[in-house]
């Protein structure tokens, strides 16, 4: 089978291309911006006549795109991840190769959720924010191009590579400086927010099975449990073996930092919280799995604590 990778090096795509990789029967070309990909082609700027041209000459059954952008104003969003999705399905129309389409989309496409619901796919997306909506926009590129297309709505994903910037990221750093330092308390914001966390290598199995499968239409991957970031604090506190105090503070979400990890200073103790979670996904969110497992065959292996600990492992080579 030959695929396409688009955006294989990214935080999901390294590990769908490690996946596919793996699979003998796979041949992996991957298209991005960076010098490390098989062919440079930049999605948000490049035409789809450039990248017909390309797929009419490799020719691939699948192509899979792992691309897109998760910070920025409404403008790089909409370029990233809305226009680069319109010119992959015009390019995928455009070409004679019949590729099937298996499009990375994420959980912030359905917006706030009901505490204790779990959420369908054939829930009504309201997403809260320019991430969701940019990422909902592509969806529905996807969904209307009439392509032979999957979209796997990954809810928050976990584990090895997460990036420094994302909640988990930030409280492992959190925890690395108060290690660092001696500290033994460690102030934290914003923690009653509750995710369906998902490693990033489950990800990556979901990814390669939904590239062998008939499946079409939107199909969510997530743990299919809720975990508070309170906890997930806790749990990762104990895998680094931290043994001071975490103190929550107390306070609405504020819209200018995050709280998660702020040094321990008096001048602080006043501050707002800032919501950690700037998905417009309100305070819970929980993933409806069983299409995934119906459709795909899959599900979630690696639970919650092991992805914390190769997080930690991570942030503490930096020590």
């Amino acid at each position: 089978m030959r695929v396409l990778l688009i955006g294989a090096n990214g935080y999901l795509g390294r590990f769908v291309a490690d996946r596919l990789l793996a699979d003998p029967a796979v041949q992996l070309t991957a298209l991005g911006r960076g010098d490390d990909a098989d062919v440079r082609f930049d999605l948000a700027s490049g035409s789809p006549g450039a990248l017909t041209r390309f797929l009419d000459a490799v020719h691939p059954g699948v192509v899979i795109n792992c691309a897109g952008a998760t910070r920025g104003g409404a403008r790089e969003l909409t370029q990233h991840n809305t226009v680069a999705v319109a010119t992959v399905c015009e390019a995928l129309r455009r070409s004679g190769c019949g590729a099937r389409l298996v499009q990375i989309g994420c959980g912030a496409e359905y917006g706030p959720s009901q505490p204790g619901s779990s959420t369908a796919e054939d829930a009504v997306p309201r997403p809260g924010g320019p991430y969701g909506v940019s990422k909902l926009a592509a969806t529905e590129l996807v969904l209307g191009s009439g392509l032979d297309a999957v979209v796997l709505r990954v809810f928050s994903p976990a584990g090895p590579g997460t990036p420094a910037g994302s909640p988990l990221g930030r409280l492992a750093e959190a925890l690395r400086r108060a290690m660092q330092s001696g500290d033994g308390e460690l102030k934290l914001g914003g923690l009653g927010v509750q995710r369906d966390f998902i490693d990033v290598r489950d990800v990556a199995r979901a990814v390669h099975a939904a590239s062998l499968s008939a499946a079409q239409g939107v199909i969510n991957i997530g743990s299919g449990r809720a975990v508070r970031l309170r906890d997930a604090s806790a749990v990762l506190a104990r895998v680094a073996g931290y043994g001071g105090t975490l103190h929550e503070l107390d306070g609405p979400p504020g819209p200018m930092r995050s709280a998660i990890g702020h040094p321990r200073t008096e001048a602080d103790h006043g501050a707002p919280v800032a919501y950690p979670y700037p998905d417009g996904c309100g305070s819970w969110q929980q993933a409806d799995v069983r299409t995934a497992r119906d459709r795909l065959g899959w599900r979630p292996r690696i639970n919650l604590e092991e992805s914390l600990a190769d997080i930690w492992m991570e942030a503490a080579c930096r020590i």
